[in-house]
């Protein structure tokens, strides 16, 4: 049974008993799936499209697309709610359930049908080229994007973690920087779960950005500040940590991670990088990061999307990211070709003005 909603509550039992048994990400997460409906979608003048998928016999939950009505390039189009807060998308539900419902060409319609109306579907940031998703979504191609994601195992040491993962060289190097980071005053690196220190830090890293990122920065528009205050003060003690770095006791960095399922997703980061820019206070806190998360348990350290050359020097492994493209319309179709066939773009260009 297939429906589709403007509303629906993904802080409810049912969903968090769903989310827990799927293959979906960080970004699929209760809190943040609900600030992202809450938080962004009014704001941005975005449609929710949450389709549900439930069993016949009894109803019970089994899949959700968390997506979204917007226009691009002039077009209506169908998108993963991801709004660019999320590295990942997905489809809540278990691997099981999504190669049934790829299996079914009557479901498989019947989502489509309820997406309508619109001209494209657009589903980028998916980790898996699978076969499945692009049926249950009703897409027609499946390609890499032009970027990658970057990860690196933590394994149970911290010292040997460092070993492995960075080289020689570079360990000297950060060991210097970090003595020196220390001679200035009182360095101390938490976890922190108060919220006026959450939300000092996160002002302090707003501050910081502005003057490294000359456009483009979500943190600098209040929208997306208050999404990410409320995703790492609500979900403080489940998803989100919130790492500040303090110099006698004034902050000077900070970080922002997601923990899910042993990898910890570093999402946002700060530093004053006028008083520090000769400490490397960026590298030296991915390594407090990683120290911290090692002590907990965490498996992985995800760096998620971007090709930034620095996630290299921590060892991180490249991993290729999806996108998948449908048409709802002619017009859709033509701009989707013209994502995989440069010689159309003029084409589409002109259809779609």
């Amino acid at each position: 049974m297939v429906a589709v909603t403007s509303q629906f509550d993904f802080l409810s039992e049912e969903y968090a008993t769903l989310f827990a048994g799927s293959n979906a990400t960080a970004f699929q997460h209760p809190i943040w799936l609900d600030a992202i409906y809450n938080k962004l979608v009014a704001p941005l003048n975005v449609e929710p499209l949450i389709m549900t998928v439930r069993g016949a016999a009894n109803g019970d939950l089994k899949m959700v697309l968390p997506l979204l009505r917007r226009k691009y390039l002039g077009l209506r189009t169908i998108e993963f709610a991801d709004l660019g807060v999320s590295d990942y998308v997905a489809p809540v539900a278990s691997q099981a359930t999504i190669d049934a419902i790829a299996a079914d060409p009557f479901t498989c319609r019947r989502i489509k049908t309820l997406m309508q109306p619109f001209d494209m579907l657009r589903i980028r940031k998916l980790q898996s080229s699978s076969e499945a998703i692009r049926k249950v979504l009703g897409g027609t191609v499946c390609s890499e994007l032009p970027m990658s994601a970057y990860a690196v195992p933590l394994g149970s040491d911290f010292a040997t973690w460092r070993v492995n993962s960075i080289s020689a060289s570079y360990r000297k190097e950060l060991d210097k920087k970090s003595r020196q980071l220390h001679r200035k005053g009182k360095v101390v690196f938490d976890c922190a779960s108060d919220v006026e220190t959450i939300k000092a830090t996160l002002l302090k890293m707003q501050e910081y950005r502005r003057g490294r990122f000359e456009s483009g920065d979500l943190l600098q528009d209040q929208v997306f500040f208050d999404f990410y205050l409320d995703v790492a003060i609500r979900g403080r003690s489940t998803l989100a940590r919130f790492y500040p770095v303090l110099m006698d006791g004034a902050p000077i960095a900070g970080a922002m991670a997601l923990a899910h399922k042993g990898s910890l997703l570093v999402i946002l980061t700060g530093f004053d990088h006028d008083n520090y820019k000769n400490q490397s206070l960026g590298s030296l806190i991915f390594e407090m990061v990683a120290n911290h998360g090692i002590g907990v348990g965490d498996r992985v350290l995800d760096f998620t999307i971007g090709d930034e050359p620095y996630k290299i020097l921590f060892g991180s492994q490249k991993s290729p990211i999806y996108q998948i493209f449908g048409s709802g319309s002619m017009a859709g179709a033509i701009a989707g070709a013209a994502v995989h066939s440069p010689w159309v773009k003029r084409v589409a260009q002109r259809f779609v003005k």
